[in-house]
């Protein structure tokens, strides 16, 4: 149990493990960089087609201001203030007056018209034009469902924006947590935005350390439910659990883009070392020979290499690998406690975790310029950083407010934002998705 304890220590749950082991069409591709200024988008009033035979203005305003949310958290996008909207002719989706938006500052225009064939179900329709260029057509399309699921057809179509524009989809991306709301800490999952926060995983032994699958379906963790922390994968859709590896301690999982290889930490050997194994073979080889503890691997975007916590020089540091364990080097060279790397969809940077005078606060590594940015700011304990699927956003635990929630921040640690209220809430992973090819 000593050396368990002292190695789960360094995966960024120090204060639930203790308790753990005590309870058993025509494409706009336009890249935008950092430094790059937005690009004004003008939403107006979402309307419904003369057509409809429902009109419920409680779905007319979900859609639109889901969508809006989300195109303003983007920074790809600004959102062109509602109160410009006065100044000039109220929006008519059959005769845009261009000239008029242009006016205004907007360079974007979208515009939506909702039918309700009937009181269950919803169809928008979503036209996208370049104001700047005489209104030229970008791009449309009819996104429907269910009226219960409003909230998806807002972010569907604020995805199909973002991927017009050359960015990841980011709106139907999903989050998952460790959460003890229900009197156990289990998986939980939620939208990137907070909402729809609901339980994947219900027992009565504690769940931990969830990483998502590259397609989505599948999340790796580990379980002590036989008293033993043994790594778990859990489908999705087909509700199987499988157990992947039970020798001893497994833990912080992570899935390489290829989709069929996972690294891990295990103590299988004695040791903490970091391990790959082939998902469709379940073949396994070791990767780190050390007498000290490797963990909390993570794979570049590439698939390449592998960045990861050790303490071979007498403190944790963050290294990097090829993915073969081979080429190893240090990251980071000053501090003596460093945690908790992920590298960014891009492979630009790299995410950790730096405790500095027993204080907890996450940082970036840039990987062409060698150097590190901070982006929080001692405000209690701020651990477990995880990229957004376009890197433009970050989620964190801390514990500011008194208990462990969730947070939303940018990249350059702006626009503060809390996600969880219930319980303490931990260990957060967003989907990845690859869109795009990477130098690293």
């Amino acid at each position: 149990m000593g050396e368990t304890m002292k190695i789960i220590r360094w995966t960024g749950i120090f204060l639930l493990l203790p308790a753990l082991f005590l309870n058993a069409q025509q494409e706009i591709r336009i890249r935008i960089s950092d430094g790059v200024s937005m690009i004004p988008v003008a939403l107006p009033p979402l309307t419904f087609t003369p057509q409809s035979a429902v009109k419920e203005d409680t779905i007319r305003a979900e859609i639109e201001t889901t969508l809006w949310n989300d195109l303003e958290f983007s920074r790809v996008f600004r959102m062109i203030p509602r109160a410009h909207f006065a100044y000039i002719p109220e929006f008519d989706p059959q005769n845009i007056r261009f000239r008029d938006w242009e006016s205004i500052q907007a360079n974007i225009l979208i515009s939506c018209q909702l039918e309700m064939p009937e009181a269950t179900r919803v169809v928008m329709a979503f036209r996208v034009y370049d104001v700047r260029n005489g209104g030229r057509f970008i791009f449309g399309r009819n996104f429907g469902g269910k009226r219960e699921l409003a909230r998806l057809i807002a972010h569907r179509a604020a995805d199909e924006v973002m991927k017009q524009f050359g960015e990841a989809p980011l709106f139907t991306s999903k989050i998952v947590f460790v959460s003890d709301r229900d009197g156990n800490s289990e998986i939980y999952m939620m939208d990137y935005d907070g909402e729809r926060q609901r339980r994947i995983t219900i027992n009565n032994w504690m769940d931990v350390l969830p990483s998502w699958s590259r397609d989505h379906e599948k999340i790796l963790f580990t379980s002590y439910r036989n008293n033993n922390p043994d790594l778990l994968m859990f489908n999705l859709y087909s509700g199987r659990t499988e157990f992947l590896s039970t020798q001893r301690a497994n833990y912080c999982a992570d899935w390489a883009p290829d989709g069929n290889r996972i690294v891990y930490t295990s103590t299988k050997s004695g040791n903490a070392e970091l391990y790959v194994r082939e998902m469709d073979t379940g073949k396994e080889r070791r990767l780190t020979f050390n007498h000290v503890i490797d963990t909390t691997p993570n794979w570049s975007p590439s698939g390449r290499e592998i960045v990861f916590t050790s303490a071979r020089t007498g403190t944790p540091q963050i290294y990097v690998m090829d993915a073969e364990g081979t080429n190893v080097r240090r990251l980071t060279t000053e501090g003596n406690y460093h945690d908790s790397p992920e590298w960014s969809p891009d492979g630009t940077r790299i995410l950790f975790v730096s405790r500095i005078e027993n204080r907890f606060d996450i940082y970036t590594y840039h990987v062409r310029t060698n150097t590190i940015s901070k982006l929080t700011e001692n405000a209690g304990r701020n651990e477990n950083p995880s990229w957004s699927p376009d890197g433009r956003h970050i989620v964190f635990a801390s514990n500011r407010g008194g208990t462990y929630q969730l947070y939303l921040m940018d990249y350059d640690g702006a626009n503060l934002k809390r996600l969880t209220s219930k319980g303490e809430n931990k260990m957060p992973k967003w989907q990845k998705f690859a869109l795009r090819r990477f130098d690293n």
